[in-house]
């Protein structure tokens, strides 16, 4: 079978020259996730879009008892999108057991924007935090997000991130941050590796180490996922 070029003209059953624009892009790089929620209409729903996204496996549990039997059947999926409201448990307390169990990408889809669940859910380890009632682009970029390796919380949301709790014995606050760490911070959230933020800032990777290391024990946290929160928290990054 012929492969056609992003930039090639493809000819059509009657002849006719179909300009690139027109020829159907090929589906992005599958990958496999966990939905969690008791919903089924809204799993069905979130499962059709991650599907659209380019989704190759979806996995759907319907409470913290079949998300773990998942988790525990299939081993960590690409990503997981759970609710924290389940019949059976918090999705909180889901958060961090899927942590534990190596699960590197977690995004929380809850109702609720109460201050408290925010907080609690990205110092469980979640990587975003989006609400039920957020558009379908506010979703996907989540989403996108995320699986690049960065955070991201909902703009509804964000601003209460401001009012975060400390980690005991830190100062626990950005302010100190240079402005060379905040740009290296800024790049961590887009979800850039070391190398890459490098090659960004033409800095080699010992550097952006350093960098880290030094971030990191100035907000008291070595956790790449918290680091980012807890400057959004202050405005300091988006």
């Amino acid at each position: 079978m012929a492969v056609v070029g992003q930039g090639t003209p493809l000819r059509g059953t009657s002849g006719a020259v179909l300009q690139p624009a027109m020829v159907p892009h090929p589906r992005e790089e599958q990958f496999s996730v966990l939905v969690v929620d008791d919903h089924p209409l809204l799993r069905e729903a979130i499962a059709a879009r991650l599907r659209s996204m380019g989704a190759g496996t979806v996995h759907e549990a319907a409470s913290v008892a079949e998300a773990r039997a998942r988790a525990l059947a299939n081993g960590p999926c690409d990503l997981a999108i759970l609710d924290l409201g389940l019949p059976d448990g918090s999705g909180l307390d889901l958060v961090t057991e899927l942590r534990q169990l190596g699960w590197n990408r977690l995004v929380v889809l809850a109702s609720s924007d109460d201050p408290y669940a925010v907080r609690s859910a990205f110092q469980a380890g979640a990587q975003a935090y989006l609400l039920k009632s957020a558009s379908p682009a506010v979703v996907t970029d989540g989403v996108k997000r995320v699986l690049d390796g960065g955070v991201y919380a909902d703009p509804t949301v964000a601003p209460l991130l401001a009012t975060g709790t400390r980690v005991p014995g830190t100062d626990n606050t950005p302010r100190e941050l240079s402005a060379r760490e905040v740009e290296v911070l800024q790049l961590v959230a887009d979800g850039q590796s070391n190398k890459e933020i490098g090659e960004a800032l033409n800095l080699s990777a010992l550097t952006v180490k350093s960098h880290l290391s030094r971030i990191g024990r100035k907000l008291g946290t070595g956790d790449r996922a918290q680091m980012v929160a807890l400057a959004m928290r202050a405005g300091v990054i988006r």
